[in-house]
């Protein structure tokens, strides 16, 4: 038996990948603890330089307090992102469904013994999906992560079941590139998953992580409004609000297109990804992306700086000073916070149910934060009675 522990870096499917790691070795008879010696899991990310670097850090930090440090994930299939490591350091540069059991044999299994776990969190991140077929100029994300693959539906189904049984009360659909998600011989779309997901008994809320605007088809949109445990927020990534910007990041869509697609959907609340600083953006383009988040009525932006990645279109390319891209992600993140707190107020004297994630802290059924007195993993009905930087005001309803 050892002691373990697993850190993960990155987005919601580095979680999930470093969950399904943890659990095969909590299956397998091993101690997750805190102040674990034995051995050190960590789920890597590298999207941009600065990810990169915190990784290393991590490992490095890992590999003085462990016997074994197991580097997994994004960055640890990225040429060169762990060149020199410690002795006791193994990179396993596997595709992310290969991972649990790599690590499993390598510490090494005891038989007969078994162990049901729970995750952290109130919500559970569920993988539909993994890798990514397209080409955008700036990610490494199909370099590491390979082309797009799909879970079987009956596959799916079955972890929401048990993490339902676990006691989560919101289940989140993610992957790399949800729109992808397709079980041809089960006859499964995103929207088939959506509607039978969200009908599973004691499933309270269900989510999904991102969708891609080209994506957005209108059963995907039909069934999350028929579902009555959906959750009536999408994160869709924008990118750039300028043509020129998006062409040269090999984007599929115009700032036309994406507006468009977003109109219909003012009952949502609608979050997104911006890259601020990208080798074709001038100051005129960076004003049309702002255009374009305040037109769409964008509650809620991360603003990345650009950072090329070794093995893309644009590796060798950054033009954007850094003090530049400093200064137009900070009057990004300026509006996200005006468009945010408008919504907020908008909903002053209404209610929702909140799934509180931590003390005092949840989400209402729109992903928009709340803050109001409870427990921990509680589902409260709450009224909105005011606004704070951080959320909603509300009391117990």
């Amino acid at each position: 038996m050892a002691s373990f522990s697993v850190r993960f870096l990155g987005c919601k499917v580095s979680y999930a990948d470093a969950q399904a790691v943890r659990e095969r070795l909590l299956r397998d008879g091993h101690v997750e603890a805190a102040d674990a010696v034995d051995v050190a899991v960590v789920n890597t990310c590298c999207v941009t330089h600065e990810a990169v670097s915190k990784s290393r850090q991590a490992v490095s930090r890992a590999a003085r307090a462990h016997r074994r440090v197991y580097v997994t994930g994004c960055a640890a299939n990225l040429a060169g992102a762990f060149e020199t490591v410690a002795p006791n350091v193994r990179v396993l540069a596997s595709p992310s469904e290969d991972v649990p059991a790599a690590v499993a044999g390598d510490v090494g299994a005891i038989g007969c013994v078994s162990a049901e776990s729970r995750l952290e969190r109130t919500r559970a991140f569920v993988k539909i999906q993994d890798g990514c077929s397209f080409s955008c100029a700036f990610c490494v994300i199909p370099l590491v992560r390979g082309a797009t693959r799909s879970r079987r539906a009956v596959a799916v189904l079955g972890e929401i079941a048990r993490r339902v049984a676990q006691g989560h009360r919101e289940i989140v659909l993610t992957g790399v590139n949800l729109g992808c998600f397709r079980d041809r011989e089960a006859g499964y779309t995103l929207a088939t998953l959506v509607r039978q997901a969200g009908a599973l008994p004691g499933v309270e809320r269900l989510r999904l992580s991102s969708i891609e605007v080209n994506h957005l088809t209108d059963d995907l949109v039909a069934a999350l409004r028929e579902t009555t445990t959906a959750s009536l927020h999408l994160h869709v990534p924008l990118q750039s609000g300028d043509d020129g910007v998006l062409r040269a990041m090999r984007r599929r869509y115009s700032a036309a297109q994406y507006r468009g697609k977003l109109e219909p959907l003012d009952d949502f609340n609608l979050t997104a990804d911006v890259i601020v600083g990208f080798p074709e953006e001038d100051e005129a383009a960076f004003g049309r992306t702002l255009d374009v988040v305040r037109d769409a009525g964008l509650t809620r932006v991360h603003a990345f700086p650009y950072s090329p990645r070794p093995g893309t279109a644009t590796a060798a390319v950054d033009t954007v000073p850094a003090a530049e891209k400093k200064e137009r992600s900070a009057r990004l993140r300026a509006l996200s916070d005006e468009l945010s707190s408008r919504r907020w107020a908008s909903r002053i004297g209404s209610t929702d149910r909140v799934l509180l994630d931590r003390p005092g802290r949840g989400y209402g059924d729109d992903y928009t934060p709340w803050l109001v007195a409870g427990e921990v993993g509680q589902l409260l009905h709450a009224r909105a009675v005011g606004v704070s930087e951080e959320g909603i005001l509300a009391v117990a309803a």
